[in-house]
């Protein structure tokens, strides 16, 4: 009976040391027309996690290899993007330490950057996105570290 409980514990405690972002879990929601975002749009955030990016198997489509980084498990927007088409759409953050961006798209692929923006600060542009839908956002650190940031999104 003791086995069973410290191995029900072990596993609990793997799952655990193992979480990674989950799109099926909702972040803060916002809902944007892709006109009204052609005046930037820009959101707070806490940037960090305790998630490990690199353990986590993501394959992201614009970046080769293991992601660098921390996150959280949720992602912190949950942003519905409507009229989209025609335009491309920008996700920036602005921070006071070096960040990560990992975004989720409505046709499930996974975007990442790291540094794209300078200084510390990520950055992704989606030229041609898939269409209208739900983008999941997670504002990381690249060393597990957290601070303050602000998400800025934004239509061209």
């Amino acid at each position: 009976m003791m086995r069973l409980i410290l191995a029900g514990l072990m596993a609990s405690l793997a799952t655990a040391a193992f979480a990674c972002p989950d799109y099926t879990i909702w972040g803060d929601k916002y809902t944007f027309s892709g006109d009204e975002l052609y005046s930037p749009k820009s959101l707070s955030v806490v940037a960090g996690g305790q998630n490990s990016l690199t353990k986590c198997g993501i394959r992201a489509q614009n970046y080769r290899g293991a992601l660098p980084g921390y996150t959280t498990s949720s992602p912190d927007f949950s942003i519905t993007v409507q009229g989209i088409s025609g335009y491309s759409i920008e996700f920036r953050v602005r921070s006071e330490c070096d960040s990560v961006l990992l975004v989720n798209t409505a046709a499930r692929n996974w975007y990442f950057d790291d540094d794209d923006l300078g200084a510390g600060d990520a950055k992704i542009r989606l030229t041609r996105p898939a269409g209208d839908g739900i983008f999941d956002v997670w504002v990381g650190t690249y060393d597990g570290s957290s601070c303050d940031a602000r998400l800025i999104i934004e239509t061209f």
